[in-house]
This record gives structure tokens, sequence and C-alpha cells, in this order.
């Protein structure tokens, strides 16, 4: 386990923080791990009624850290924390909440496509910077399309355009705007008037709600590790990963067509 992830459970909650504050709650595989560890649980312990995502320090999440993400790739891992984490996210029988206060980036985004409710402060910005750094989305290519309109999500994951708070809610990413000093609690609030329904009946009519999708975006997700892995090797993702680490810009142009 991490200290970078804050895992607590009460009243039927689990509360499941980023606490990375010093590189904005930016995802180590450490951190995949234990959250991963957690969704698990949420399946088989029925103290748990609710998964709630928090971030801190004016964050939320800056997404993969790349230079561990870097690191355990040229380890030579056979899965990645980060597939293996979002491939259980479709599966979680239990409704997810976020509350999203700054960044939001990468998975950071991707991640709200698959809770049940999400509110965000006035400074949320979200962004999926896939496509800069040579790769494609991971679990959000079909939902973010279904969920917002095909153009909007074009714009989004591969122009690039972050998205504030305002242009979320209205293209349908969050459910409300809160203030910050009440974000948590808002939160918090939904979740705790979730508990409080019949379990097996909130249960069931979440699953009514999602069935027909699920298969369908268990195989998106497929295709998309797929392609996110060979992507990895090629020669955009290395020229990507070698200006990050450089601190320059990328030029794609000087690649061999």
């Amino acid at each position: 386990m991490t200290s970078d992830i804050e895992i607590k459970l009460e009243n039927g909650i689990q509360t499941i923080r980023f606490m990375r504050r010093g590189k904005k709650n930016a995802l180590t595989a450490e951190m995949y791990y234990a959250m991963s560890a957690a969704l698990d649980e949420g399946e088989s312990n029925q103290d748990i009624t609710v998964h709630l995502f928090l971030g801190s320090g004016g964050s939320f999440t800056a997404g993969n850290d790349i230079k561990d993400f870097v690191a355990h790739v040229k380890a030579g891992a056979k899965s990645l924390p980060a597939l293996d984490f979002v491939r259980r996210l479709p599966k979680v029988t239990k409704p997810m909440i976020a509350a999203v206060d700054g960044l939001a980036v990468g998975v950071g985004t991707t991640l709200l496509l698959h809770c049940d409710l999400v509110y965000a402060s006035p400074a949320a910005r979200l962004s999926t910077p896939f496509l800069d750094l040579g790769l494609v989305p991971e679990a959000g290519s079909a939902l973010l399309a279904q969920r917002m309109g095909y153009q909007r999500a074009f714009e989004l994951l591969c122009l690039g355009e972050t998205f504030d708070a305002e242009r979320a809610y209205l293209a349908g990413l969050i459910n409300r705007i809160v203030p910050p000093d009440e974000l948590e609690s808002w939160a918090l609030g939904a979740a705790q008037r979730l508990v409080a329904k019949p379990r097996e009946a909130l249960l069931a009519a979440r699953a009514l709600m999602r069935g027909n999708d699920l298969a369908m975006i268990c195989d998106k997700i497929e295709e998309e590790a797929a392609i996110f892995s060979e992507r990895l090797s090629s020669a955009e993702a290395m020229e990507a990963f070698a200006a990050f680490f450089e601190k320059r810009k990328p030029d794609f142009s000087k690649l061999k067509r």
C-alpha cells in the first residue's frame, strides 16, 4: 500500500483520495495498485455501498506520472497497472461518485465517465492529452462520444482542448458546479443519500441503466488497451516522452511517414 492514496471506509462509503499533492496527484503504479485493490474490495465487502473519489491540494489528478509510467514500460511489465485499473471501471457494480477540484488530466477525466455522479468546483479543468504523447485514449473513446456527441468528444480527445467546469457541465460530464468549500460535503452528502437507499433496489436499478452497454464498453476498453500498448513503442510516443524529459516541445514532423 502507498501513502499517496488514502482509502477509508465509513458508514458504507469507501473514500479513495489522491494524496500526492506535491505532484498534483499524478498517478504512479503503486497508486493504481491501491485503487484496483479498493475497487476489488468493494465488490466483495458488503459494508461498502458507494465509492467516492476525491483529490487534495487543489487538484483532482494530473493523470499518469510520466516518469513512473515510462519506467514501468521500460521494465518490461506484461500488464500496465493503469490499464488494469481502467479494465475494472465498467465492471464495478456499486455507485461511484467523484468530486473534482482543479486538474483532471487523462485518466482523471476518463474515470469520470464511469462515475454515476460527478461534482466539480469552478476551478475544475478537464483535459485528455493522450494524442500529445503519441498514444490513444484509455477508458473513454466510445463513452465520451456517446455522452457529449462526436464533435465535442473529438475536440477534447484529439484536438486536446481543455474543458472548464462550465463547459463540462453543459456537455453533460458533471452534474453540478459547487463552491470549492462545499465540494466534498456535497459529494459526501450524495453518497450518504445513496447509502440510505434500499441496497438491492439501488444496485438493481444501476445495473439496469448500465446493462445494455457493459459488453460494448468492456470490448472497447480492450481495443483501446491493445492499441495503447502498441503505441508505447511507436516513434511518435518515443519523441513525445523524450521531449517531456528534455523539457522541450515534441517535433513530430521529423519522423518518417
